[in-house]
């Protein structure tokens, strides 16, 4: 009966309810990833595309062509964010508060009430469509970590202009219409937000695929990490390395810094610490379990690593089994006997 009523009272010449899914599933995952710029949050960004289907579905009789389904998509993606957004707090990262980096050994302060940014794996985000490998670069290079947590810093309009601009490299009028303003409007938000990430020193570095030397080191640090040798593990960090692990509110720079942080504040020792590779935000990441008094190895944190060409220049380090989980890592390991 729903879809006869939607059927009479559809705009003549406009597709049918039928042909909803076959017109709009293709762009399920890419919406996916633009709600995750725009949140912060892979959990959040899952409900905000499950709400942008029920709208477009609800508005599809009456949809007439004017652009193309995936715009159209974008553009009701995009105000259900900004809805969701309203009153909310912004995502952090430890470094984001304003706080200055911390010392080894100093007392660490967790913070549950803070929404931490969230690391997403590839496998949610990545569609697989796009055969231009300057595409998938530049897909990567906008979901990377450091992006995202960039975008935390603008107002959600600033968000969402800086997004739609420069992302999906929509022209200003089309920006303007979908977010119901004007094309000067849009032109200052996004100036205003170009300002505020070049004030914060956000560059628009470009994740590129592990070189075989890179994918070496992956191979030495997750054996360091094994050994907890931790001089090992700091040869492989940049002078400047930081280190950051919501929930807890400290971040750490320096690789030495580092180094005592793991040394003297990692519960872990020798052979207590095994990592399991994936993949988040376009980066190399690790699942590391720490061994238990049971003897089983279970979920700590998630590592996510931005490397440079002098070594590792940040670790996200990300606390939490449910990450596990939504990453396909195992729920434990066992010992190997």
């Amino acid at each position: 009966m729903a879809t006869s009523t939607v059927t009479e009272n559809a705009t003549p010449g406009a597709p049918a309810v039928a042909d909803f899914p076959q017109a709009t599933d293709p762009y399920r995952r890419e919406l996916l990833a633009h709600c995750y710029r725009m949140t912060g949050s892979v959990h959040d960004a899952e409900d905000l595309v499950q709400e942008t289907y029920l709208r477009a579905w609800r508005a599809y009789h009456n949809f007439e062509g004017r652009s193309s389904v995936r715009t159209w998509l974008y553009r009701i993606a995009t105000n259900v964010c900004l809805t969701a957004l309203e009153g909310r707090d912004r995502r952090p990262l430890p470094a984001g508060l304003g706080a200055p980096s911390s010392e080894a050994g100093a007392p660490l302060e967790e913070n549950g009430e803070i929404p931490w940014l969230e690391p997403a794996p590839d496998a949610l985000l990545d569609s697989g469509t796009s055969a231009d490998p300057l595409a998938v670069v530049t897909d990567r290079d906008t979901i990377r970590l450091a992006f995202v947590a960039a975008l935390q810093h603008l107002p959600a309009r600033q968000r969402a202009v800086l997004i739609l601009r420069d992302v999906l490299r929509w022209r200003a009028a089309e920006v303007a219409e979908a977010l119901d303003t004007t094309t000067a409007s849009v032109n200052s938000a996004l100036q205003r937000a170009h300002a505020t990430l070049e004030k914060a020193n956000l560059s628009a570095d470009t994740v590129g695929e592990p070189t075989p030397e890179q994918k070496q080191m992956l191979d030495r640090y997750v054996q360091a990490f094994w050994d907890k040798d931790v001089a090992a593990i700091v040869s492989m960090l940049t002078r400047d390395a930081i280190w950051e692990m919501p929930p807890f509110t400290g971040w750490y720079q320096g690789a030495e810094n580092i180094g005592r942080l793991i040394d003297t504040q990692c519960p872990g020792g020798v052979h207590d610490m095994r990592m399991l590779p994936t993949r988040a935000n376009g980066q190399p990441a690790f699942g590391l379990y720490m061994r238990g008094e049971d003897d089983v190895f279970h979920p700590f944190q998630l590592q996510v690593l931005t490397l440079g060409p002098e070594g590792v220049e940040h670790v996200g380090a990300f606390f939490g089994p449910e990450l596990f989980e939504l990453f396909g890592l195992p729920a434990s390991l066992a010992v190997d006997v």
